[in-house]
């Protein structure tokens, strides 16, 4: 998987295995105690939290969630989600949502001046101002991932030991 290619910002994957999801689970669970001070697994339910351990941890560290699906015949479908820090995606969406009500507010202000025949020209600069900061929080987005590739790979690692 190439992450840093693809345009998504949580890039995305799915596998088909040969092994029932008790099998991947208790190897999990064997390896949660070897990789401590390095990563930390988590698991619940069908669910598996992969992540970067605290004395490596930067604030653009990414996670790994696997789903585990059963199938027939004892296979297993993974669906695996790369995911930034938790609290830096709720910031980003937080930031994302502020400039989008800005955008859409002054859009109805403009909007009304127009119809009006008032100045509008300030609000269309603030509407292209938003515009702005919103593609600069997406090359911000972009580059914190490409920042957390070499970690992505090392959770894709993990998975694999978990996975194999």
């Amino acid at each position: 998987m190439e992450p840093d290619k693809s345009i998504a910002l949580r890039p995305r994957f799915y596998k088909e295995l040969v092994q029932p999801i008790e099998e991947i689970l208790s190897r999990c669970e064997k390896l949660k105690k070897e990789v401590q001070p390095n990563y930390s697994i988590k698991t619940s339910g069908n669910h598996i939290w992969l992540y970067i351990g605290e004395q490596n941890k930067k604030f653009y560290s990414p996670h790994l969630h696997l789903e585990l699906e059963h199938r027939e015949n004892n296979h297993t479908h993974v669906r695996g989600l790369f995911g930034p820090n938790q609290t830096l995606w709720t910031l980003f969406m937080f930031l994302h949502f502020i400039i989008a009500g800005i955008f859409l507010i002054f859009s109805m202000i403009a909007y009304s001046n127009w119809s009006l025949k008032l100045p509008y020209k300030n609000d269309l600069l603030i509407m292209s101002l938003m515009v702005v900061v919103w593609g600069l929080l997406y090359l911000i987005g972009r580059s914190n991932r490409h920042h957390s590739v070499p970690q992505m790979k090392e959770l894709e690692e993990l998975m694999n030991k978990i996975l194999t």
